[in-house]
């Protein structure tokens, strides 16, 4: 017996070592990852550009305190705020804290406690996150959640518009909702929540950290639609797998998080912005997005049609390299039979594959991940459903 909680239900799969889109398992066997550390590795494992900044940066600092002047701090912001619509930027070191000092931005902001998010989303697990989680899995065991949290059927406007008042601080989305599912916001539904914030002077965030950084084929999904979120919370992909989070915030927000209102310890230390610096300056070229948009497209279509004809897919959706097959039964026991087949998914939800390949993924490799999806949905399913 090990000396490790049991918080996660691991496979029983090992990894040795890792490089681009393949990882090698301490019995010497292959893979195909189409996990990507929960689309966190972006540019693949081991991305040289990022090894290389983040080596040349081990011999100069690796902490100081965020009491000094950090330059790389200002250089990854830049780069944040230039391909977004915010202005300033607050680093920290995972999605959960990201969406934290979101949260606490918004009520001391607005003056107002009401947060309004959504059924089957996903934001975090600390106790501010997680009473903005709507998943009662995520909420089960821990006792009073933090009052004032709403949690809303997704994508309807009715209820939305009922909900509204000048009470509310923030509305809280994903446009895509990843955890929950694979299930993208309507356009619709997110223009109308955007007039009802700016209605009720509600703050607008919305949680980028598995869909941002190049994810869908943008900087940011919610660039999709012609809108401009008041907050952005980002993480997963920003460092290439060290860890690293951010929120981005508009003009206007900057006099509510003054000295001593908000902080960490480790955000924005000099290694994570070496990787992160490193990161962005590749996934934000337009030519890169402009690929990860097309190989998206192509991946989609090429298991639509594989898929066709296997009874038990519901459907296969996603926005860019954000990918879910929703199958009829619960999928737990068909994952370690893909992974079997040497490639490596993971679910989104009871009954959804999810599939996150790094964005630098090519063509052959989504052939060769559809053909093994095809051959294990077409003659396993029964099997074990």
């Amino acid at each position: 017996m090990g000396a490790l909680f049991p918080t996660y239900n691991r496979w029983d799969l090992c990894v040795e070592s890792a490089q681009g889109t393949t990882v090698v398992a301490t019995d010497g066997k292959q893979y195909l990852d189409f996990v990507a550390g929960i689309a966190v590795c972006n540019l693949g494992h081991r991305p040289p550009q990022v090894q290389e900044a983040l080596e040349a940066q081990l011999n100069k600092v690796w902490h100081t305190s965020n009491l000094f002047t950090n330059p790389l701090q200002e250089e990854v912001a830049q780069l944040l705020a230039g391909h977004s619509c915010g202005d300033y930027v607050f680093f920290c070191n995972s999605g959960a804290e990201a969406n934290e000092a979101a949260l606490k931005l918004a009520r001391k902001y607005t003056g107002r406690a009401k947060v309004i998010s959504f059924q089957q989303s996903f934001h975090g697990r600390t106790f501010a996150t997680m009473s903005a989680t709507g998943q009662e899995k995520v909420h089960k065991g821990f006792g009073p959640l933090l009052p004032e949290f709403v949690h809303l059927p997704f994508n309807d406007i009715e209820v939305l518009e009922k909900e509204m008042s000048e009470r509310v601080a923030a509305v809280m989305l994903e446009i895509v909702q990843g955890e929950g599912g694979v299930r993208q916001i309507n356009e619709s539904f997110l223009q109308k929540t955007v007039q009802l914030c700016r209605q009720y002077g509600a703050l607008l965030i919305v949680d980028e950290v598995q869909t941002g950084i190049g994810r869908t084929g943008k900087a940011f999904a919610y660039q999709h639609f012609s809108i401009e979120p008041d907050i952005i919370t980002t993480a997963k992909g920003l460092g290439s797998g060290f860890p690293v989070g951010a929120m981005i915030g508009k003009a206007f927000l900057r006099d509510a998080f003054t000295a001593g209102t908000h902080g960490s310890t480790f955000g924005g230390n000099p290694l994570a912005m070496a990787a992160a610096k490193a990161t962005l300056q590749v996934i934000f070229q337009d030519d890169f997005l402009q690929s990860v948009a097309e190989k998206g497209h192509y991946f989609l279509e090429q298991l639509r049609t594989a898929l066709a004809g296997v009874g038990h897919v519901r459907e296969v959706r996603g926005l860019g390299l954000l990918i879910g097959i929703e199958c009829e039964a619960d999928v737990a026991k068909l994952i370690p039979l893909i992974h079997e087949k040497g490639l490596l998914v993971l679910p989104a939800g009871a009954n959804v594959i999810r599939l996150v390949p790094p964005l630098i993924v090519t063509k052959e490799e989504l052939d060769r991940a559809v053909a093994i999806l095809k051959e294990v949905l077409l003659n396993e399913y029964v099997a074990i459903s």
